[in-house]
């Protein structure tokens, strides 16, 4: 970490987008050094004070938790300490071919003050209000801009990229999940999270993207899910051309322009896919679903969120073991239900090892559910298909492609943050199952108002046609 960015710096870097925890900025100076790179800035809640927004190094129990990493115990900051963790726990996990570890650089408060404001103006306002450039920290992590294609020899190539935000793939079958949550055996926690997004503002519609489209292995229903993504993008789909934004949203909601992104990236493409007017989208997004579905990537990345084996339901019991607390959570549960509660005994006669090992599991799985992936295509010859990058082809106009598959946003989950997934949790399913209800409930009184209507309609009729008759009698 020789290299100081100070203030004078903050005109070479530009707002790529961002996460809850991260701001991402896009180097567009001329420096070898950060040509191709990207810089995760750490945020910080615009709610918290300035004493409190210094980034520690790990907790005690996080200590306790990660003890095995001697690299990551001794981490003198939080963000060298997030560095380690995605070198040594992400990477061997999902494949170094996969994984951009990344390079710590120290940043200067005056180039973290000069970038906040250089960059305010193209944040989405929601991202401002919840927080910030945090001032703080002392350094920042460059990594690889995987939104153009990596070590490029020809100025005149394009490269098209493609962001997806996969989301948790499978639905959970522990048996720690409550009786009236049974709903989240069923429905995945990404759609239902869109019922309360919607309530409180944050999308404008609800998507039909289902993970488990994506996860599926099967091509059909992977073309599915793409599209599903391209009609309502969100946060989950983005594309690239050269590194420059075309589709998609900069840091959140992006469904309310998708109309007019969808038409920008049919024209964009054209440099691309040899393909007519009006069909180059389609074609674009088939060749990203056969990308996704080749064997490895996606099996692997689904086997690492499975490391969640007992949901957060099970799992919170195991973090108030290890923080040596009483559980809240229990406490509850048998002043309602003690029948339920003796369910989670077991969980709190766990060694500790035991409840470390789950906690810790869970987030690891955490991190691999909020993860993105980032693929870049270029068109490539026939004849170049002995290049050490994958290839696929589209059988429609015999194109081939290089292309490289890579994770991003590989961020460490504070341990503290356990009870606040707990709740969460409890929301989303709560909210959900209470607008199924509502819509049941709708529906049945939108029945009962037709066949009310219909009756009354009968007897009108009824009374109208006993008053003919008897006039025709008459």
């Amino acid at each position: 970490m020789e290299v100081l960015l100070e203030a004078k710096d903050a005109v070479d870097w530009t707002y790529r987008g961002e996460g809850a925890a991260n701001l991402v900025l896009a180097y567009i100076g001329s420096s070898p050094s950060f040509v191709g790179k990207v810089l995760r800035v750490h945020k910080v809640s615009t709610t918290v004070s300035e004493c409190e927004t210094a980034l520690t190094a790990l907790t005690i129990h996080e200590c306790l938790l990660w003890k095995e990493i001697d690299d990551l115990v001794l981490a003198p900051t939080r963000e060298i300490a997030e560095h380690l963790y995605v070198q040594h726990v992400m990477c061997p996990l999902l494949g170094p071919e996969h994984v951009d570890s990344g390079t710590c650089v120290f940043v200067a408060k005056e180039f973290l003050e000069a970038v906040e404001r250089n960059v305010l103006s193209q944040r989405p306002s929601w991202r401002v209000n919840d927080a910030k450039a945090n001032t703080q920290c002392e350094s920042a992590l460059l990594l690889s801009d995987l939104s153009v294609f990596p070590h490029s020899a020809l100025k005149d190539e394009f490269c098209i990229s493609v962001e997806i935000k996969p989301k948790c793939g499978f639905l959970p079958t522990s048996r720690y999940i409550a009786d009236e949550n049974y709903v989240k055996r069923c429905i995945t926690r990404f759609k239902m999270h869109q019922a309360l997004k919607l309530h409180q503002g944050k999308i404008s519609n609800i998507s039909e993207y289902d993970p488990l489209d994506l996860f599926s292995g099967s091509l059909e229903r992977v073309d599915k899910a793409m599209k599903d993504l391209l009609f309502t993008p969100q946060n989950n789909l983005r594309v690239f051309l050269n590194g420059s934004l075309i589709f998609g949203g900069s840091g959140g909601v992006a469904d309310s322009t998708s109309c007019l992104n969808e038409e920008l990236l049919e024209e964009a493409l054209k440099c691309v896919i040899l393909a007519e007017d009006g069909i180059r989208t389609t074609t674009f997004l088939h060749l990203v679903a056969e990308a996704v579905s080749r064997p490895g990537l996606l099996d692997r990345l689904l086997k690492v969120q499975k490391l969640d084996k007992l949901d957060i339901e099970g799992a919170i019991h195991a973090y108030y073991n290890v923080i040596s607390q009483p559980c809240p959570i229990c406490r509850v549960l048998k002043e309602d239900k003690k029948k339920l509660s003796e369910r989670y005994t077991s969980l709190h006669s766990d060694p500790l090892s035991k409840s470390l090992r789950i906690v810790k599991e869970y987030l690891i799985a955490a991190t691999a559910k909020d993860l993105s992936i980032m693929i870049s295509f270029r068109p490539t010859e026939k004849r170049f298909m002995g290049s050490s990058n994958d290839i696929v082809s589209l059988k429609s106009n015999s194109q081939c492609f290089e292309y490289k598959a890579s994770f991003i946003d590989l961020d460490m989950k504070p341990l503290k943050k356990m009870a606040y997934y707990f709740e969460l949790d409890q929301k989303i399913v709560r909210h959900y199952s209470q607008m199924v209800k509502s819509n049941i409930y709708s529906e049945r009184v939108a029945s009962i108002k037709d066949t009310l209507h219909h009756e009354q309609t009968s007897a009108v009729e009824d009374v109208s046609h006993t008053r003919d008759s008897s006039v025709i009698g008459a």
